[in-house]
C-alpha cells in the first residue's frame, strides 16, 4: 500500500485494495455464497443515503449494504439491481484512529464482514451475536 510508505492516509484505491485481500481471505464457501455483490469505496455516504437513515453526521456510517438481501430473494422476483456493499474510507479511517486498538486491514475485514451479513438477511442484533460468540 502506497500509504503506508509515504505517510499518507491511504487513498480510495489503498482501501479497495484493503477490502479485496479481506474478501480473498474469506471461507471460500462464503465468497460463494456471497454470489454477485458490488463492493464499493467512497469517502463519505451521499447526503440522500444519510438523509434515508436520518444520519446528521457523515462519520458515523463506516459501511453499507445497498439491494434485496438473499433471505427477501425469491426467483419469481422481477430482476434486482445488483447488490452492492459501500465502505466509507473517512469514517473507518476516524474510527481506526480513534479505537487504536485494531489494525486497519482487521477494521476494513470486520466491517466488510458485517456488510455481506445484511446481504446474507442478518440484522444488525444477529451479526453482533455471532461476532460475541467469536470473542
Amino acid at each position: 500500500m502506497t500509504a503506508s510508505v509515504s505517510g499518507l492516509a491511504p487513498s480510495l484505491d489503498d482501501m479497495a485494495a484493503l477490502a479485496e485481500a479481506a474478501f480473498a481471505r474469506l471461507p471460500a464457501a462464503f465468497r460463494q455464497m456471497t454470489g454477485h455483490v458490488i463492493f464499493r469505496v467512497d469517502d463519505f455516504p451521499d447526503e440522500e443515503t444519510l438523509a434515508a437513515l436520518e444520519i446528521d453526521d457523515p462519520f458515523d456510517l463506516t459501511g453499507l449494504y445497498h439491494g434485496v438481501d438473499l433471505a427477501h430473494r425469491s426467483v419469481l422476483d422481477p430482476a434486482v439491481h445488483p447488490s452492492m456493499v459501500f465502505l466509507y474510507r473517512r469514517p473507518i479511517l476516524d474510527e481506526w484512529a480513534a479505537r487504536g486498538d485494531v489494525t486497519l486491514e482487521e477494521l476494513v475485514s470486520h466491517v466488510l464482514v458485517h456488510e455481506i451479513g445484511h446481504h446474507f438477511g442478518l440484522s444488525d442484533d444477529q451479526i453482533d451475536a455471532i461476532e460475541a460468540a467469536e470473542d
